[in-house]
């Protein structure tokens, strides 16, 4: 929390700057405005957003969404507190385009401030990708009395729709339907596998959701799936199975993780690190003719000595009981979740707002994506 305040401060005075320059801001965000991608648009929004001139507010939604740039604009009603983003946002969801009506309910629903009647208005038009974002809307504004509708959409053939609904339909009612949905596009090579892997274990009582993770860990396609499926079940018993992943490189990094995920241990601070292995190189290269370019998502994790971890293991598993779901060292339970709120790192955080979300029906889920000084405001954080 304290790292995302100092950074999301910078920011916030860096914008503070360019709206007290107004015109001679606006100029430079001009120019830079089709060069920068997401970082111009966001950067420009937030000027035009809050200097009342219609031009420049026309100009960057414009760019916006020729560009297919709309997350930069969500990103800005985001950024700017609710009293001044709801003037844009209303005027958003007046807006016959589907693509502007999304960026309303999207922006809306940052601040989880977004009226039922909008969401089902949404989840009700046939543009798939408004439908899509409205039936997640419903779920991170817990509105369960839209889990009939959302239920209505999960046999939708567009793949976002489809995960969209179940996701929360999962989320909001733990509706077996939903869980069985999000199964599916967990198993099918899905943009949204991880996620819909995610939500569907948290809503999956331990046992069927060990079974399913070994399912997977036969898979031989959904390896990295089964070891991020283990840190998210938490429970001890897959241990020992973790461990012996973390001795292969494609895997030791992601298993890793799901050990301190478990277990709260920091593989650094407890000098569980190993060595990158000789030779291992999974991101793209400098080779022109290497048509590997694809970025390592395990780029910023620790290796993990398997050896040591097996020590630690072996001195202290008698402090974890076989059929309870851990995070971060302790069974999960609310006040433990709130604790990891205040005081996790952001991964950690966002698995924490998901389970008090599946265990508070009816409270929305806890945005870990909004601006620091807001989260530190809503959680009562100095």
């Amino acid at each position: 929390m304290r790292d995302l305040v100092d950074l999301d401060n910078r920011l916030d005075a860096n914008l503070d700057g360019l709206l007290l320059a107004r015109d001679t801001a606006w100029n430079l965000c001009a120019n830079l405005l089709e060069r920068e991608g997401l970082a111009g648009i966001f950067t420009a929004a937030i000027v035009a957003f809050s200097s009342g001139n219609e031009e420049w507010r026309r100009r960057v939604i414009d760019v916006g969404i020729s560009n297919d740039l709309a997350r930069g604009l969500i990103s800005a009603l985001g950024w700017l507190d609710f009293q001044h983003a709801e003037v844009q946002v209303d005027r958003l969801l007046t807006e016959k385009a589907s693509e502007l009506r999304l960026i309303g309910i999207a922006g809306a629903a940052v601040h989880r401030r977004c009226p039922p009647q909008v969401v089902l208005e949404g989840i009700s038009h046939a543009d798939p990708l408004l439908k899509s974002r409205a039936l997640r809307a419903a779920g991170e504004l817990a509105m369960r009395d839209l889990v009939p509708f959302a239920n209505r959409c999960l046999d939708s053939d567009e793949d976002s729709v489809r995960f969209s609904a179940a996701w929360s339909c999962a989320l909001l009612d733990r509706c077996p339907n939903a869980i069985t949905a999000l199964r599916s596009v967990t198993e099918s090579g899905s943009l949204f596998q991880d996620e819909a892997l995610d939500v569907a274990l948290r809503c999956t009582e331990v046992t069927a959701a060990k079974e399913w993770q070994q399912t997977l860990s036969r898979s031989r396609g959904h390896l990295r799936l089964a070891v991020t499926a283990a840190g998210v079940i938490g429970d001890s018993e897959l241990m020992p199975w973790l461990i012996e992943q973390m001795s292969q490189p494609v895997s030791a990094r992601i298993a890793g993780e799901a050990f301190t995920m478990i277990t709260g241990v920091d593989l650094a601070f407890a000098s569980l690190q190993g060595e990158k292995p000789v030779g291992f190189d999974p991101g793209p290269d400098e080779n022109p003719e290497d048509e590997n370019v694809e970025m390592d998502p395990d780029d910023n994790l620790p290796w993990p000595d398997p050896e040591l971890i097996a020590k630690w293991w072996g001195q202290h598993h008698g402090e974890f009981q076989r059929g309870i779901r851990y995070l971060l060292g302790n069974p999960i339970s609310v006040d433990w979740c709130q604790q990891i709120l205040r005081k996790g790192r952001q991964r950690q955080r966002a698995a924490a707002a998901l389970e008090l979300a599946i265990r508070q029906p009816g409270q929305p889920l806890f945005n870990v994506a909004a601006p620091g000084f807001r989260q530190q405001k809503i959680l009562g954080v100095r």
